[in-house]
């Protein structure tokens, strides 16, 4: 492992300033990317080439990424031909742009989508996904799959780290030993290792929120519906999403603003969001002076750090500087039933979600063009004959095994997601109304369950870095429609913290 940290950082040192003309690559922000395409000193292909040996000196050690599009580079061709041309249609900060997306969401070319499970190699879509539908409209660039939590950390009771069948295990680039978080792991690994300008995950309980602080990078987890999941690997129509992972606060938005809307293969969900989505899209919210005037609770049980610990201090400098820079913080509040809502186990969801889990994607795999499986019971099997590959000793298939046991949404899971509901009106919305808070803060994704019941969204930026320089990220989460809100706010904060550095691929 030594000589391939060795040979991996002498790597970096040759393609941190690759480019033509002198253009700097690495940790090139979209605006950076479209003032080199305009002024001739990058190309997309260039750009894309770039990124494919990054991915190709860096993946042995990461494994982010699951594979690479081989159409990646035609696409990057077209895209500069039409930049060339001045004809281009979909001219907007995304043209020309690489995207890797999470191995959940479909793509109709010549990727898999798995959701890291071998069970779905070669499984072919009818269409690309809703969310990749509109990247393309916006003239990004696929290219490739990037590694993930296998069936988004629902398989196995206790979860697999980041690890997947056909990804490998992935790391952390700043401590590979440290956790890298899932299920949207290696797209949140790759945005900070600058293997690709933006990247994409799903989350439905802290799936981005989680890499993303752990990773040091920016990750929107956006209100249910406000983005479209057909086509993608679903856990639970009630609180899966779709959102960016990328470097900054402004390339997210950049991101959210191509992808969300109305999508009549989502129908219910998009049309009942889309009151949310502001007239002149997010990227007005991109504020300096965001934090002014914000009221932003900070609800206790959440930052339980012991005195003098790193995190400890740096949260309160954090909480110090978003006073300095107007804001009203409101500490030591309670979220009603907290204690209940962390629960998973009793709280309802897991009567729910096994149910929506096996209706939700026994639809999905009867609605692929081609696929091995074609039901929840199919996966299993194929896991059962697949034992080693699929590491079932090691990380089983419990919630898998106990979702198959189902027979629908009845009176039973029906009371569960009443009482799912209760504790989200009753806890967050009721606190966030009573004080007329615009957000409330937490670290790296410990809202996530809070956030996840009520289809609320959170954003994470990054905040500092542990004793061993394990990153850890601050989260501003609010009521669904919140958006611009929280992004005035993690824009503000990111502007005035600058806390971001590159990976240091520590043992």
């Amino acid at each position: 492992m030594p000589r391939l940290i060795l040979a991996v950082a002498a790597a970096l040192v040759l393609l941190a300033g690759a480019g033509a003309h002198g253009f700097q690559i690495e940790e090139a922000t979209m605006d950076t990317i479209q003032q080199g395409f305009r002024n001739g000193s990058l190309s997309s292909v260039q750009l894309v080439r770039f990124y494919l040996d990054r991915i190709l000196s860096l993946n042995p050690l990461l494994r982010a990424v699951i594979e690479v599009n081989p159409d990646a580079l035609r696409q990057a061709a077209r895209a500069d031909a039409e930049r060339r041309s001045g004809k281009c249609p979909t001219a907007g900060v995304l043209h020309g742009v690489p995207v890797l997306l999470k191995d959940n969401i479909a793509t109709r070319d010549a990727l898999n989508t798995t959701a890291g499970s071998l069970a779905l190699v070669g499984s072919k879509t009818m269409r690309d996904a809703g969310a990749v539908s509109r990247l393309r409209r916006a003239g990004a660039v696929v290219l490739g799959k990037a590694n993930m939590d296998e069936w988004s950390n629902f398989r196995g009771l206790h979860g697999t780290d980041g690890w997947s069948a056909r990804g490998g295990q992935a790391k952390n680039p700043y401590v590979l030993s440290a956790d890298p978080c899932g299920s949207s792991t290696g797209p949140a690994i790759a945005a900070a290792a600058n293997m690709a300008a933006v990247t994409l995950g799903t989350e439905t309980a802290g799936s981005i929120l989680c890499p993303a602080s752990l990773n040091s990078v920016v990750g929107i987890k956006p209100t249910v519906g406000l983005t479209s999941r057909a086509g993608v690997v679903p856990s639970t129509p009630r609180q899966d999403t779709v959102g960016p992972i990328c470097r900054t606060v402004k390339d997210a938005v950049h991101v959210l603003d191509a992808i969300v809307g109305y999508d009549a293969l989502d129908a219910a969900a998009t049309h009942a969001a889309s009151k949310y989505i502001p007239h002149g899209g997010y990227t007005q919210f991109l504020k300096k002076d965001g934090l002014m005037g914000k009221r932003i609770g900070v609800p206790n049980g959440f930052f339980t750090f012991p005195n003098g610990t790193v995190q400890q201090r740096v949260y309160q400098q954090h909480l110090d500087t978003i006073r300095e820079q107007g804001a009203i913080v409101i500490e030591y509040l309670d979220i009603a039933n907290l204690s209940d809502i962390l629960d998973t186990l009793n709280n309802g969801q897991q009567i729910a979600l096994p149910a929506e889990l096996k209706l939700s994607l026994n639809a999905y795999l009867a609605g692929l063009a081609y696929s091995p499986v074609r039901s929840l019971a199919e996966v299993i099997a194929f896991n059962n004959a697949h034992p080693v590959e699929e590491k079932l000793e090691e990380f089983g298939q419990l919630i898998f095994l106990v979702a198959e046991n189902t027979t629908g949404i009845g009176a039973t899971e029906n009371a569960a997601i009443s009482q799912l509901k209760m504790l989200s009106t009753d806890g967050l919305e009721k606190l966030m109304k009573e004080h007329e808070l615009d957000a409330v803060v937490a670290p790296n994704d410990a809202l996530s369950p809070v956030l996840a019941i009520g289809g609320m969204p959170g954003i994470t930026v990054p905040a500092g870095y542990g004793k061993l320089g394990v990153p850890f990220g601050l989260c501003f989460g609010g009521l669904k429609g919140y958006e611009p809100r929280l992004i005035e706010m993690a824009y503000a904060f990111e502007e005035v913290t600058k806390v971001r550095k590159t990976p240091t691929f520590k043992p």
